[in-house]
């Protein structure tokens, strides 16, 4: 056979490597702010301005500045921000990267295009450089790990298919028979982002020129499927992908074989397809229907076998080479993210059962074990995948190998004082907020109770993540160095036999594997129908039929000033910190909900669009705040938490009390509802909606008026000193917000509860 000699494209591996340090300095940074402003909420008072004499600040005084950045400092945006920044930006670049480097060496090819290679960098970057606009000015959908809104969206999927045609073309001109393992979880990882991202992201836009979008799914069903979205975009994004590069890189790094090619086989199809299933583990005791909730329940527990398989796999491929790891930094990275990847899917599958879930969820124990995955499992093999190419890039040693380990002990503390407080403080809210009196009461009926029992943990969480980002500065630092040292070489030549064509049939006596690993077409066949077979059967029931979601006839559509609240609710992304659910629990009725015992039920939710029931609990539940407060209350809350709630760490929204509500699509969005999602309007109210809109507003304003003369004599002297330029406070997104919080959970409330007892 004829030898072909060719070179492998390192130009685009650079690239990508690149973008992978910069946007994770980006997306830790992003969180060391968010966990800052959760024990130290004032930070954006501090940086732009404010009227509170008690707080420090750059520009005290003047509220000004703080209300000149529309939010794009507030908690909400930096923590959807966040999470997609190190999601999308930090471990899909450090997936492409691997990704491109190995694929080209296992299939002994340059890749497909290099128009194709840039065209899908660059697209991916010009995305992320959207995501980060869009978020900071308050355009997202709320959906979490897909807040993207619609013409992101659209990008984000352009860009997946570019690669998908360029990694299959490098496959169909391969120059090796057999696809090694790391190929075959590329390819599921592939079809499954691909699917779950386009059914999660159904979505109908105001209109082509509005970036504003309402998901086809409401309420229960939204839920289902944002959550067999969310969990599994942690298992094919977070997860897959990066199991493919530890089955190339482990083994390179190590200078051994991947320790069995039975368990890469088993680890790879029963991954692939349990995980799909176990989505709903994340909505127990929620208004999902119990058969999903005991499916995700199930699916989940089994998760444990195929995950720790890998984990196994990884680990053991280090037999007779453990005297390498006190030496090389790499493989130090590598042992440790997949040991942490096997705690986090060994804890995973606890939170799913119904028994510590109902302690756990919507607390910080959540958070800890998400972490735990994200900077142990994703972060430390993106270093060690970071340090392995540089040197061979540049064609020079690590500048600095000590440097390495100092980034290597640095990140792992950083592990731990970010894991190990957030633990406890999750321990600490589950139990606190369960806590009754002997006489039945609430033993910590006031929700700042729990709140600042935890502050010391978010201070404890902050140091964790400044011990990681300056580890990571460190690796900028040897990476510079190295770089600098060095000399890059962008086409690296090689050579191999051409790959003789002998058909797809399978011949005698060869396995059924070996057989799938030289017919990419079937396997890419088969591994679409064992993820998508939890999906159809999850999914497809739910959506197709009506008793799934029994209907309340007291549950009305919003009005149009409610849908605007609503709206400027998701904008400033409350749901990050307020869940809209209450489970039957007796202390969540009792501290939610009071005499009227009523947990939230799944007819509730048909007209919410998306629906809001949170993952985690910063602040209390909203889901029956209607009424709780007065209007003046939410007022004077939302201006300035602290004046109603002394000790709260929620930010400051003192733009919603200055701003005009921008009512010029709220026609339009009625229209939308009843057109595309059967809202119930009648063509009386939507041709009313503004008088609608502003009966509502009015009444609000009276209210608050004549619950605090402060509030209106302050309007007074604004009216004075605008002159013509004065916006009433009718007109402003304060009385929206406050018409949606009010709104909340007052359907289906009754001033009497019967039981047979009473009769």
């Amino acid at each position: 056979m004829e030898t072909q000699k060719f070179n492998y494209d390192n130009n685009i591996v650079r690239a990508f490597l690149y973008a992978t340090i910069v946007f994770g300095l980006v997306g830790f940074l992003l969180g060391l702010s968010a966990a800052l402003m959760l024990f130290y909420p004032e930070l954006p008072e501090f940086l732009f301005g404010t009227d509170d004499t008690t707080i420090q600040s750059l520009r005290s005084g003047n509220i000004q500045g703080l209300i000149n950045t529309q939010g794009a400092m507030g908690f909400g945006r930096i923590r959807m921000l966040h999470t997609s920044a190190v999601i999308f930006a930090f471990v899909c670049n450090s997936f492409f990267c691997g990704a491109y480097y190995s694929m080209q060496r296992l299939l002994k090819t340059r890749m497909y295009s290099d128009t194709l290679s840039w065209i899908h960098f660059w697209s991916w970057q010009l995305m992320i450089v959207a995501v980060v606009i869009t978020f900071l000015m308050g355009i997202n959908t709320s959906k979490e790990y897909a807040e993207h809104e619609w013409p992101i969206d659209i990008l984000i999927t352009f860009s997946w298919v570019i690669f998908g045609i360029n990694m299959f073309g490098t496959i169909a001109k391969r120059r090796v028979r057999h696809l090694y393992v790391a190929i075959w979880f590329y390819i599921a990882t592939w079809i499954a982002v691909a699917m779950l991202h386009i059914f999660n992201n159904l979505e109908v836009p105001l209109s082509f020129t509005s970036w504003k979008s309402y998901s086809v799914y409401a309420g229960v069903k939204d839920a289902l499927v944002q959550w067999w979205y969310g969990h599994n975009a942690v298992a094919f994004v977070l997860t897959t992908p990066v199991l493919g590069l530890m089955y190339y890189f482990m083994p390179k790094a190590a200078q051994r074989p991947v320790f069995s090619y039975k368990l890469s086989i088993i680890h790879f199809w029963s991954l692939i397809f349990v995980y799909l299933w176990a989505g709903p583990h994340h909505l127990q005791y929620t208004a999902l229907p119990a058969w999903a909730q005991a499916v995700g329940t199930g699916f989940s527990i089994m998760l444990i076998a195929p995950s720790w398989g890998g984990m196994l796999n990884g680990l053991l491929t280090l037999r007779g080479a453990w005297d390498k790891v006190r030496e090389n930094p790499i493989l130090k990275f590598f042992v440790v993210a997949i040991t942490c990847y096997g705690m986090a899917t060994f804890e995973g599958p606890l939170l799913a059962t119904k028994s510590l879930n109902k302690i756990g969820h919507y607390t910080d124990w959540v958070i800890g074990h998400v972490h735990l995955g994200a900077l142990g499992w994703n972060g430390f093999m993106a270093f060690g995948v970071v340090y392995y190419l540089i040197p061979i890039m540049w064609r020079t040693p690590l500048w600095s190998k000590k440097l390495a380990n100092w980034h290597f002990w640095l990140g792992t503390l950083g592990i731990i004082f970010y894991a190990v407080p957030m633990y406890i403080s999750g321990f600490t809210q589950g139990l606190m907020w369960k806590q009754f009196n002997p006489d039945g009461t609430l033993l910590w009926k006031n929700w700042l109770d729990t709140v600042t029992a935890i502050i010391p943990y978010f201070k404890m969480r902050f140091l964790g993540g400044l011990l990681y980002l300056s580890g990571a500065i460190l690796m900028v630092i040897n990476v510079i160095k190295t770089v600098r040292s060095g000399s890059f070489q962008k086409n690296v030549p090689a050579e191999a036999p051409a790959l003789a064509d002998i058909g797809t049939a399978r011949k005698e006596g060869e396995g059924v594997h070996l057989w799938l690993e030289r017919t990419p077409k079937l396997l890419s066949i088969l591994a679409f129908i064992t993820v998508a077979i939890g999906g159809l059967i999850e999914i497809v029931p739910t959506l197709s039929l009506k008793q799934s979601v029994p209907t309340i006839t007291a549950v009305k559509p919003y009005t149009p000033l409610e849908l605007e609240g609503r709206d400027l609710y998701v904008r400033e992304g409350c749901n990050s910190c307020h869940s809209q659910m209450i489970r039957p629990f007796r202390d969540e009725i009792v501290r939610f909900e009071g005499k009227n015992g009523q947990y939230s039920k799944a007819g509730e939710f048909i007209y919410d669009r998306p629906f809001l029931w949170g993952s985690k609990r910063t602040g209390p539940d909203l889901h029956r705040e209607g009424g709780r407060n007065p209007d003046s209350w939410h007022f004077k809350h939302m201006y300035n938490p602290r004046i109603t709630s002394a000790g709260s760490i929620m930010p400051r929204f003192p733009w919603l009390i200055t701003n005009q509500l921008d009512r010029t699509q709220m026609v339009a969005k009625m229209k939308l509802m009843k057109n595309y999602f059967d809202v119930p309007y009648s063509k009386a109210e939507i041709d009313s909606a503004g008088q609608w809109a502003d009966n509502q507003s009015k009444a609000i304003v009276q209210r608050i008026y004549s619950e605090a003369t402060d509030v209106k004599d302050q309007m007074e002297k604004e009216k004075m000193a605008k002159g013509t330029s004065y916006v009433p406070l009718e007109q402003r997104e304060i009385v929206a917000m406050i018409a949606y919080l009010q709104r909340l959970g007052t359907d289906i409330k009754t001033t009497q509860i019967q039981t047979a007892s009473a009769e």
